[in-house]
C-alpha cells in the first residue's frame, strides 16, 4: 500500500508552508503500510518556540486555502516544543529542533519510503517570507 494522492499533495502543501516560515529539515513519510490511521507524516525542525508557531500556522493557512483541510486535532501548541497537527490523511510534527533529535522519528520510521517534498521545498524558499507576512497575526 502507498500513500493516496491526496495525502502526497496534502503533504507538499504542508512542507511547502514549513518552507516559507524558513523550517529546516523537512522530511514526509509514507507511513500507510505500517499505519491505518495515516497515509504520511511531515517532520520539520525549527529553531525556536515562536518559529514552531509560526509554521503551524502557516501550515493550517495553506492547507485551508488550497485544499479546505482543518485539523481533526492538534496537540501541543502551547508548549511550542512539539505541535503535532492531525489532518487525517497526513499527521505534521513540528518540533523545535532539540526535540526533533531526542525523539528521533524519522529513526523509529527509517524503514518507511521518502515521500518527495523537494520541489514544494525549493519553491516556497523563493517565496520571501514578507510576501506571505509575519505569521505573527
Amino acid at each position: 500500500m502507498s500513500a493516496t494522492p491526496e495525502a502526497v499533495s496534502l503533504a507538499r502543501t504542508a512542507a511547502a508552508g514549513a518552507a516559507e516560515r524558513l523550517g529546516s529539515d523537512i522530511v514526509a513519510l509514507d507511513v500507510s503500510a505500517q499505519l491505518v490511521i495515516t497515509d504520511v507524516f511531515v517532520v520539520v525542525s525549527a529553531s525556536s518556540e515562536r518559529q514552531v508557531a509560526g509554521i503551524v500556522d502557516r501550515i493550517e493557512e495553506l492547507l485551508l486555502e488550497r485544499h479546505e483541510a482543518k485539523p481533526v486535532r492538534r496537540e501541543g501548541k502551547s508548549g511550542g516544543r512539539w505541535v503535532l497537527l492531525d489532518f487525517a490523511d497526513i499527521v505534521v510534527h513540528v518540533f523545535h529542533q532539540e526535540d526533533r533529535e531526542f525523539y528521533a522519528l524519522e529513526r523509529l520510521w527509517k524503514d518507511c519510503p521518502v515521500v518527495d517534498v523537494a520541489d514544494a521545498v525549493a519553491s516556497a524558499e523563493a517565496v520571501s517570507p514578507a510576501d506571505v507576512g509575519s505569521g505573527e497575526e
